[in-house]
């Protein structure tokens, strides 16, 4: 067998050497890209990850986002108590309660039928017309979430059935646990409708961001917007704390980085 003219061997050398070249780069460049932090655009194109995302954010960070870009206030107040320590985020899917003595049997149908409607992902947000002190909610309604994967429940009114939601580790934020019920009390009102939630307006859809600083309500249309900028507040504020330890100042830190 002739041995292989060393032209044609350094050409075909070459070539491998140019494509192990271009397969590194497209290697490394692929690696970059999937590394590289996302951008509003790439949240509005991706609305699972955009809400995923939002389950890692922390809820005063994206309510100084939202005060930041969009002037406006859509954090609830200190009344919304959560039941037990819990971090979720969701879309909400709104029911409202009217306040009417009543012998009807179905007067809370649509009620149960709402919660039927959603799945996984979606939180239950409930008005309940000077309802302080009438549980929007208990044990039966709060298995029926859990068990079709909702996220978690924010009601502007009571709850009651208080073991049974911890023993699922089902989260919901209310003013607080009651004995009541709304039976024979009020009538259903709608469901995804525009409601007002602890003085905040909520639209179907909206998405809920809770933890135990408290819940904020993030506009539909501006969610991905708001997302970016809070992870950048997040990670402002998460890149302090070592600095903080570090040279025992919190006036340098916030000289460094920003944020306060």
């Amino acid at each position: 067998m002739s041995s292989m003219p060393s032209s044609l061997f350094l050409r075909l050398r070459t070539v491998a050497t140019v494509a192990v070249v271009c397969t590194t780069v497209l290697t490394i460049t692929h690696i970059v890209r999937a590394d590289a932090p996302k951008t509003a655009a790439d949240y509005a194109a991706d609305p699972a990850g955009m809400l995923e995302a939002y389950r890692h954010v922390e809820a005063a960070s994206v309510s100084d986002a939202i005060e930041q870009s969009l002037h406006v206030k859509t954090y609830m107040s200190h009344r919304m108590q959560s039941i037990f320590p819990a971090k979720f985020a969701g879309t909400a899917l709104t029911v409202r309660l009217v306040k009417e003595e009543n012998h009807d049997p179905n007067a809370l149908g649509g009620m149960l039928s709402a919660i039927d409607s959603g799945g996984p992902g979606s939180v239950y947000v409930m008005k309940i017309d000077d309802g302080a002190d009438i549980a929007g909610m208990g044990g039966l309604m709060g298995t029926a979430m859990f068990a079709r994967g909702f996220a978690g429940a924010v009601v502007d009114g009571g709850v009651r059935d208080l073991p049974q939601l911890k023993k699922l580790g089902f989260p919901v934020y209310a003013l607080g646990p009651v004995p009541s019920t709304s039976v024979g009390h009020y009538r259903f009102g709608g469901v995804n409708i525009p409601i007002d939630c602890d003085g905040v307006k909520v639209n179907p859809k909206d998405i809920i961001v809770a933890d135990q600083d408290g819940v904020v309500v993030v506009p539909r249309d501006h969610a991905a917007d708001i997302l970016v900028l809070a992870q950048k507040l997040d990670n402002s504020e998460h890149s302090m704390y070592p600095f903080i330890e570090k040279f025992h100042s919190i006036v340098e830190a916030v000289k460094q980085f920003g944020r306060i």
